[in-house]
């Protein structure tokens, strides 16, 4: 007898529905499953024929061939073993087949016939929704994330058992109801009213946060270059609903959602080491799977040390600096991933680390400073807008008693100047002034006449190439932007060149 339910698994950040095709006729007893299934698919068979004996049901040995479609493409997911559960049991008459018609099933089986929860679990859900699946039924710690999607019935079950009684109307199913959103912007333990001074170091990143530009910090160690990076995220926006789905999906396939995860609320924060590999910081492996600058997305990918990381780690970046996405090729799959992020980077100016502090001596060569330096390449410091010098903090304002401004506070700056570029750059689907292109920067970041004086200047003094030029022009757009100005002015392009020239480090 023939059967047919439908499985999902999980390709780049999207779902993809799989047709899971099940045959059971007389002959030779045998188990085969076709279609291009990983191991951890293969081995599935076991799990199902187990879990289905454990579960108190007996099948009689009749030769099964189970089919994956589309046949073309490889299935890694643990979260077939349901779906080929249940069309192995349709094949043989015990669930009725038109009840698993329409239907949606995505959980791995133990050997005793429970549902376990699997990774991907929202754009399987998408998926369902766009392809018409009316329900989906998912493992219980499951449930909360499938109902970020709106209009799709879920349901949630323990074990196979259930889903049989389910099926074959013994029990009558309780769609999942989706808990109460906590819709309160998350809490910070960190503020920037702990960062006594460094007033030059929090209006660039000030500025990033406003306009989402990249943002280089060059000094000495110990001037707060971390500490004042690990604050950003205090003062970016919240995310949108539409926002914060994207990065959900991005860590339901990653596997990185707590065990009831539901909606991701905080922006993401990543900060990978110095020894990461090229792979992991771009996605990879045979099937490919999201790296670090797509966890990032939407977020901050922060950068310490930047010269410690291996020249391939950082070239990669160029391209998702760039187009804000990055391709990857495999001989089975050509995937795109998301990776709008902003990148923070920090660096000591020389191997030692006191290359041009007033206190502390620096007994590096010329040469091992001008090595250090090179291991950044001139396109990828193009690609930074804002390259500033943190210098050391002095003691009066360590020691002073007067409580810095707070996070709260320049959030509202940073949320108003960024209402102010989402009213402009809508209608090109874009949300800050870092993404716009070369047309976008000529028509929404025009220069008066002083203006345009001081950046001629630049140009010529600081031999700038076309890409600076356009940078520079978009951050003197957010500060502009920041300063509730429509018309960019002279003041604004002179801070936005020194802040691109400070750290000395600008091609």
């Amino acid at each position: 007898m023939f059967a047919r339910t439908y499985g999902a698994a999980t390709q780049g950040v999207d779902g993809l529905l799989i047709d899971v095709e099940v045959d059971a006729s007389a002959g030779l007893p045998g188990f085969d499953l076709v279609g291009l299934p990983d191991t951890a698919v293969r081995e599935s068979k076991e799990r199902v024929r187990t879990a289905i004996r454990n579960s108190g049901i007996r099948l009689k040995q009749e030769k099964v061939t189970i089919n994956l479609a589309p046949a073309g493409i490889r299935k890694d997911s643990p979260g077939l073993d349901l779906p080929m559960a249940v069309g192995l049991l349709a094949a043989y008459g015990i669930v009725p087949t038109e009840k698993a018609q329409g239907c949606l099933f995505a959980a791995e089986l133990s050997l005793e016939g429970e549902c376990r929860g699997i990774s991907g679990i929202l754009p399987m859900a998408v998926c369902a929704r766009e392809n018409g699946i009316k329900a989906f039924f998912v493992a219980k710690e499951n449930a909360r994330e499938a109902l970020l999607v709106e209009g799709l019935c879920v349901y949630a079950v323990a074990n196979l058992g259930e889903l049989v009684a389910f099926l074959r109307g013994d029990l009558v199913p309780e769609p999942a109801k989706a808990s109460e959103e906590n819709a309160d912007e998350p809490s910070w333990d960190d503020d920037f009213a702990d960062v006594q001074g460094q007033f030059q170091a929090k209006r660039a990143l000030e500025i990033a946060a406003a306009g989402g530009h990249n943002l280089l910090m060059v000094g000495v160690p110990g001037s707060g270059k971390t500490m004042l990076a690990r604050r950003l995220n205090t003062i970016l926006p919240p995310l949108t609903r539409e926002e914060a789905l994207e990065v959900t999906k991005i860590y339901s396939i990653a596997g990185m959602l707590p065990k009831e995860g539901g909606l991701v609320t905080r922006r993401p924060f990543r900060s990978p080491h110095h020894t990461i590999s090229t792979s992991a910081m771009i996605g990879g492996g045979s099937i490919p799977r999201p790296g670090e600058v797509t966890l990032a997305h939407h977020g901050v990918l922060f950068l310490d040390e930047l010269p410690e990381f291996s020249k391939r780690s950082l070239e990669v970046l160029r391209e998702p600096l760039e187009d804000h996405q990055i391709t990857i090729s495999r001989a089975q799959a050509k995937l795109t991933f998301p990776s709008s992020f902003m990148m923070i980077a920090a660096m000591n100016p020389c191997p030692c680390g006191f290359y041009g502090d007033a206190t502390h001596p620096c007994d590096c060569t010329p040469g091992e400073i001008k090595r250090y330096t090179r291991r950044l390449s001139g396109p990828l410091l193009d690609r930074v807008d804002l390259q500033i010098r943190v210098s050391r903090v002095e003691y009066k304002d360590l020691s002073s008693s007067k409580r810095a401004e707070s996070s709260d506070v320049i959030r509202e700056r940073v949320i108003a100047a960024r209402s102010r570029q989402i009213n402009r750059l809508r209608k090109h689907g874009l949300f800050c002034n870092a993404q716009m292109n070369h047309q976008l920067i000529r028509r929404y970041a025009k220069l008066d006449r002083d203006a345009l004086k001081i950046m001629e200047f630049a140009f010529e003094q600081y031999n700038l190439s076309a890409r600076s030029f356009d940078r520079i022009a978009k951050v003197a757009r957010t500060i502009a932007d920041l300063d509730g100005k429509d018309t960019i002015e002279a003041g604004h392009v002179a801070e936005a060149v020194q802040l691109r020239n400070e750290a000395g480090t600008v091609t």
